[in-house]
């Protein structure tokens, strides 16, 4: 069994050295650990310090891409490295790596395919007020949409059996943590989450400039998400809205028609009306469409799953041999 530790890194040469003296190099369960930094364009030192540090495979990506586009990468990496198991940290030592035992625990004993570490989000100093409240009111609103329990959905530290890794999409470009959590549910990915520590606050998160800029992305990532994944209930449930409405003035239109003599002052409700109905049926038109995209892109995916399988499989036989 061969677990990776992955880091994603954008100019961490000061903050990295930390990182990878808290990693482990042994773990219950696994013959082999191994060490993977992404280098997402970084214009440090970052490479030279992980090449320095001990690390085992560094994947160099030629300009800036983000957070989520280096999770991916890293992903694909550590798949086609062996892993059976693949970590994901963080390069500024947010958490405490010696609770990775914790993470793979539920992976090796088979009870879920992905484990979130859950933050003491209230006991952590370096967090304001406000980003406690609503780190707490995202992950309720991501338990809700997912229907699982995860209580801290934007914890970055976690651990992913080599099965859900193939299963994984991340189409956003800004952050992978609530997007694989809302995707879990729909592909039958077992998630659990365990407590875990953190360290002490080396700099300020480069993916939360703006608590307000982060809410609005993350709503932005939820709506997505769960569009994508529950295009039926969105649209039908958006559409009972202008329905009710619409049979109100319908039934408005009407009593008053048949009560009363005059029908002219009341037109512009029946074509009101006439407009909102329309317009719910066109909503649950869409969503039987959207449904059956749904359906066909599942069917797609696990095409893909099937050539990742193949492909990761064959990577791993040729690095064994390599080994």
């Amino acid at each position: 069994m061969k677990l990776i530790i992955q880091i994603p890194c954008y100019n961490e040469e000061d903050a990295l050295p930390i990182t990878l003296g808290c990693l482990p190099r042994q773990v219950g369960g696994f013959d082999r650990v191994e060490w993977l930094v992404i280098n997402d364009g970084s214009e440090d030192d970052t490479v030279r310090v992980a090449r320095e540090g001990g690390v085992d495979h560094v994947v160099r990506l030629p300009v800036h891409k983000g957070l989520a586009a280096a999770f991916v990468e890293g992903i694909r990496a550590s798949l086609k490295a062996g892993a059976d198991v693949i970590v994901n940290t963080d390069a500024d030592n947010q958490y405490n790596a010696d609770d990775i035992h914790r993470l793979v625990a539920p992976v090796l004993s088979g009870e879920a395919d992905m484990v979130v570490g859950e933050r003491p989000i209230m006991e952590i100093r370096h967090f304001s007020p406000l980003k406690k409240l609503l780190q707490r009111l995202g992950s309720v609103v991501v338990r809700a949409v997912s229907g699982t329990g995860i209580r801290d959905a934007p914890s970055g530290f976690r651990a992913i059996s080599r099965d859900a890794a193939l299963r994984i999409n991340v189409f956003d470009d800004y952050s992978y943590t609530l997007e694989t959590v809302i995707q879990a549910r729909a592909k039958g990915i077992r998630v659990v989450s365990v407590p875990i520590r953190t360290n002490e606050d080396l700099r300020q998160s480069r993916l939360i400039r703006s608590t307000w800029s982060y809410l609005v992305r993350s709503t932005s990532t939820v709506l997505r998400m769960f569009l994508l994944y529950r295009p039926l209930r969105v649209f039908f449930l958006g559409g009972i809205v202008p329905f009710v409405l619409g049979t109100a003035l319908c039934i408005r239109w009407l009593v008053l028609f048949l009560f009363e003599d005059s029908t002219r002052a009341r037109a512009p409700s029946l074509i009101m009306a006439a407009l909102l109905i329309l317009l719910a049926f066109n909503m649950w038109s869409l969503g039987l469409v959207a449904d059956l995209l749904a359906a066909n892109r599942r069917l797609l995916e696990d095409l893909q799953y099937q050539a990742r399988s193949r492909a990761s499989e064959a990577a791993a036989r040729s690095q064994s041999v390599q080994d």
